[in-house]
């Protein structure tokens, strides 16, 4: 099965009511480890990567390695999307690549110019065949080249949402109602604004939602990475059964990236630690890549529920 479009991905899990899984990818061993589980599993993927993915791993490694991915997995539908780009020249670049869905990230703009830009890209992608996210709405929280300062975080106005997605024609919307970029999402308890959710989906029930900054950012992997040596305390993300919620609840795509960088960062650090004469790169990568098979079960298993939807 070649790489597909999310369309089809997207219709079955909101007539279904589960989210699909969309992880960060940046090396061989991320990709693998995401492989290995959704072939067990028997889940649809969406592998993603961010601009500054493709600046660290160069697109065309990156086309390569998503190529043995579904040579490896022919029975697994597998999306490549273009996480936060930022610019209309990024998705034209990842479309011309071979991604088959691409993120137009214009939430950081006024809603006009958000929707201007927003449209441009859908019109070029749909040209293309390619599908279209776009976001209305901003999260707080770090990721890559993407910083918003708690402060200026809003919510999604959902009449606006309504308007927007009929003035762009974008196939997919990521809203904010309450999560947010990196390990440090919530000072005190964790709150996703579900009524603001259900009001969305009221007005645009055949718009696929996504939710960014919904990494769990995991207690243990946290403690593993801090007892090895890492320095990241009062870490914390939202919670698994908020996550199950919303996928049962409208949401068709879920953003995993923090998960992943902590999997993989504690299983390193672990080897490190325990074997100091260890140089071999084989053998902490190895241990890091089942740590990432295992996170992402337990997310498609436990959390968004779409194993065997394939």
């Amino acid at each position: 099965m070649p790489l597909v479009t999310t369309k089809e991905m997207f219709e079955k899990s909101m007539k279904e009511h589960y989210a699909i899984g969309a992880f960060n990818v940046n090396n061989m061993e991320i990709i693998q480890g995401i492989i290995d589980a959704t072939k067990e599993e028997k889940s649809p993927v969406i592998l993603q990567a961010s601009s500054g993915a493709i600046k660290y791993a160069r697109v065309n490694y990156l086309m390569k390695m998503i190529e043995a991915a579904v040579e490896e997995a022919p029975d697994i539908p597998i999306a490549l999307h273009l996480d936060h780009g930022p610019d209309f020249e990024t998705c034209k670049m990842c479309i011309d690549a071979g991604f088959t869905s691409v993120m137009i990230d214009g939430s950081k703009y006024d809603f006009e110019e958000n929707v201007a830009l927003t449209k441009q890209v859908v019109d070029y992608a749909h040209a293309h065949g390619v599908v279209v996210e776009a976001e209305l709405g901003k999260l707080a929280g770090i990721e890559d080249d993407v910083n918003v300062a708690a402060e200026d975080a809003m919510y999604t106005d959902p009449v606006q949402a309504k308007e927007f997605v009929e003035r762009t024609g974008c196939d997919s919307l990521a809203i904010a109602i309450g999560t947010s970029h990196g390990a440090y999402k919530f000072k005190g308890e964790a709150k996703l604004r579900f009524d603001i959710l259900a009001k969305i989906k009221e007005l645009i029930p055949n718009t696929p939602i996504v939710l960014h900054g919904a990494s769990t950012v995991i207690p243990e992997l946290v403690q593993m990475c801090n007892k090895y040596g890492a320095d990241i305390p009062g870490a914390k993300g939202v919670p698994d059964e908020m996550l199950h919620e919303a996928s049962k609840s409208g949401v068709s795509k879920i953003n995993v990236d923090t998960d992943l960088r902590l999997a993989m960062t504690a299983q390193i650090r672990k080897v490190f630690a325990e074997e100091p004469s260890t140089f071999d790169p084989r053998k902490y990568l190895q241990p890091a890549r089942e740590e990432i098979k295992k996170t992402v079960q337990h997310k498609i298993k436990e959390v968004f529920g779409s194993s065997n939807r394939v």
